[in-house]
């Protein structure tokens, strides 16, 4: 892949020497917090971050922070006067917290010059109240991955509905006499994700129990539950990847940084991914991922947002594209991908093309209590969730009104 650092060398240094940019950065270091596995902390160190500092004369210090931990950190920072965050990644389900709480700087469009090719509805995602707040840097959405030598032996096709879902589910359990396919259902972040798909796919309202697609997608889940493969009580991201590579699952949803790790470095080439499958209304995914912050208070503002440039550019985009499976906030960096990799690319622009963001509500994490609740006592218990969901709906229903 040939990437044009010397365009950025110059572009940094133009930037550099703007009137009002800061006039010597040599002796800078910038701070950045990001929670990445250590496989992609190593692209980002050793091939992202060094055209940068080697272009701005100028030090990046990139440091592991956990998004559940980043406003609290900041808060401290704040209190104790002193700032030492440059600009943080962080999960776009925690960003109204830190809104509310005056930790992030507002960004004025015509200093952030957001690129063209950046796909427009991720550009918008960083927009809060009318203001926008925080950019696109690494969007992330679930993908369906099954193991097609297992599919063939049984005769099935990958499911694109619910009815397809459960009668697969029921031949593998079946035949095999054992479930195989995988529902993420350890509770919190996992579990909600994949729920709340599955409600608006239904054409339901995740923050409303009581509404007919809410409750069509649980009793769904209850009918799919004695089918299921028994990992999925203990199923998140990470153990879903292992589940796939020891053949205990043949079919589960996941994030694509699996892809990578699964058929490159496992060499699980039975391995397929698509987009998944539609609900009685329509196919929906989440698109998660994370987006780039500037504190208040941040020391090194400008630098920060040549930075941010920089992570957006082609050419970092392309990078984190092939080696690390991500997929890209840009529409003219998916070509640099390898050709083993493509066919696992198309499946999740596809799954794009289904995206929903989540909202952002600022009682998101009791949300996730009385959601994991809810798939514990109808998945595991056999509760009936016309008897699970009515007082659960009622509480959250009280958070509705109180967090307004």
């Amino acid at each position: 892949m040939r990437v044009e650092w010397g365009s950025l060398v110059w572009l940094l240094v133009g930037l550099l020497l703007a009137p009002g940019a800061p006039a010597a950065a040599g002796s800078q270091t910038l701070t950045v917090t990001m929670r990445l596995a250590e496989a992609e902390w190593r692209v980002i160190r050793q091939e992202v971050l060094p055209p940068f500092e080697q272009a701005c004369g100028c030090r990046v210090r990139a440091i592991d922070v956990p998004p559940e931990a980043l406003t609290q950190r900041l808060k401290a920072m704040r209190a104790a006067g002193r700032v030492e965050v440059d600009l943080f990644a962080q999960d776009n389900m925690r960003l109204q917290e830190l809104v509310e709480a005056g930790l992030v700087q507002p960004l004025d469009e015509a200093e952030v010059r957001m690129d063209p090719a950046v796909f427009p509805t991720l550009a918008a995602a960083g927009l809060m109240g009318g203001r926008r707040y925080f950019l696109p840097f690494r969007p992330n959405v679930q993908i369906a991955y099954y193991n097609a030598k297992k599919f063939d032996a049984h005769g099935l096709a990958p499911p694109r509905t619910w009815e397809e879902l459960l009668r697969v589910a029921k031949v593998f359990k079946d035949k095999e006499g054992v479930g195989r396919v995988l529902f993420q259902a350890v509770g919190g972040a996992p579990t909600t994700t994949q729920l709340y798909e599955w409600i608006v796919s239904a054409g339901g309202d995740p923050f409303d129990f009581a509404h007919p697609g809410t409750l069509a997608t649980f009793r769904f889940l209850h009918d799919l539950a004695p089918y299921l493969s028994p990992d999925s009580r203990r199923a998140k991201w990470d153990t879903t990847n292992d589940a796939l590579a020891q053949e205990s699952a043949y079919l589960a949803q996941n994030w694509p940084f699996g892809i990578p790790l699964l058929i490159r470095d496992y060499g699980k080439r039975e391995i397929r991914t698509y987009s998944g499958w539609a609900g009685p209304v329509r196919e929906a995914h989440v698109i998660g991922g994370d987006v780039l912050g500037i504190p208040v208070g941040a020391p090194h503002r400008d630098l920060a947002l040549l930075l941010t440039r920089h992570l957006q550019s082609r050419g970092v985009q392309e990078i984190l594209a092939s080696r690390l499976g991500w997929p890209t906030i840009r529409a003219d960096a998916a070509g640099a991908v390898e050709p083993w990799l493509r066919p696992h690319v198309a499946a999740v622009q596809e799954a794009m093309r289904h995206g929903v963001f989540r909202a952002n509500v600022p009682y998101w994490a009791e949300y996730e209590r009385i959601a994991s609740e809810a798939v514990e006592r109808i998945l595991w218990r056999n509760e009936a969730a016309d008897v699970v969901l009515p007082p659960l709906a009622e509480r959250l229903a009280a958070l509705r009104r109180d967090r307004r």
